[in-house]
């Protein structure tokens, strides 16, 4: 099949739902081979079966499990062009309130996963000349919101973590860009506009019109449309870019500082 990704090998994590599984569709439609693995076995395996992939389920910051899945790659697809890291961890709460198991969760799953993928990721890379990383993180990277501690800071690390990855290993012809998605109806964020709500005394429905009103293009984002920006920085298509940070926030940055507290 020809297009961007003809003859590329792609591993999506967090590729059962949301912007994952609308990623993997994107790539698989343009020629990908794609690996997707989550916590839930039937979305993924769902997934796999729809665009021809292979599926493994398991913990993202586990790296028994993502060498497993980088070794399935290999062996069924040849090689591992790009990886991306998609699967996220978010719980609530101040640094006064949140429970530490919950804040070491949100750094396990966030950043060590990210960080494990990457590394175990690099030698099939270098194996084939060089390739991608794409790193998933949030407008929370660069914007506040209210007891969140966590999701801001395991957000805003991945953006250290981006540019460490493009400095230690551009020489091989590996790059690493991370996209800052502001909101998009995906599982995740339902639960926040569920959050909003309830603290804001108003229906589900009610906040999410605010929300939208509350950005410069006044909707959200989908996730085929936040797949497209994923894509073209899995793709050779930005072969020019390492270290960038993609913001696709749907104008929230210039409306309102991008805060994921929707203002009154």
């Amino acid at each position: 099949m020809n297009g961007r990704f003809a003859d590329k090998v792609v591993l999506i994590t967090g590729g059962g739902t949301g912007i994952g599984a609308a990623t993997a569709r994107r790539i698989a439609s343009e020629g990908g081979k794609v690996i997707v693995t989550g916590r839930r076995p039937e979305p993924i395996a769902a997934i796999a079966q729809e665009i021809g992939g292979l599926s493994f389920a398991g913990d993202a910051a586990n790296p028994a499990h993502l060498a497993e899945a980088i070794a399935g790659a290999v062996a069924q697809f040849g090689g591992l062009d790009a990886v991306i890291s998609n699967a996220a961890a978010s719980t609530a709460g101040s640094v006064v309130d949140i429970a530490l198991d919950a804040w070491h969760d949100a750094n396990r799953v966030n950043v060590d996963g990210a960080m494990l993928l990457a590394r175990l990721a690099v030698p099939a890379l270098r194996e084939r000349g060089g390739g991608a990383v794409v790193i998933v993180a949030s407008l929370a990277a660069v914007s506040g919101a209210p007891d969140m501690a966590s999701y801001l800071t395991t957000k805003a690390a991945l953006l250290g973590l981006n540019r460490s990855i493009a400095y230690d290993y551009g020489k091989y012809n590996i790059r690493s860009n991370v996209v800052c998605p502001g909101w998009v109806r995906t599982e995740m964020a339902n639960g926040a506009i569920a959050m909003f709500a309830d603290r804001k005394g108003c229906s589900a429905d009610e906040m999410a019109d605010h929300i939208a009103r509350t950005l410069a293009m006044r909707r959200m984002a989908t996730p085929d449309e936040m797949a497209s920006v994923v894509a073209f920085l899995a793709s050779d298509d930005s072969s020019c870019m390492t270290g960038s940070v993609v913001t696709a926030d749907s104008g929230a940055m210039i409306f309102h500082g991008g805060s994921f507290d929707p203002p009154a």
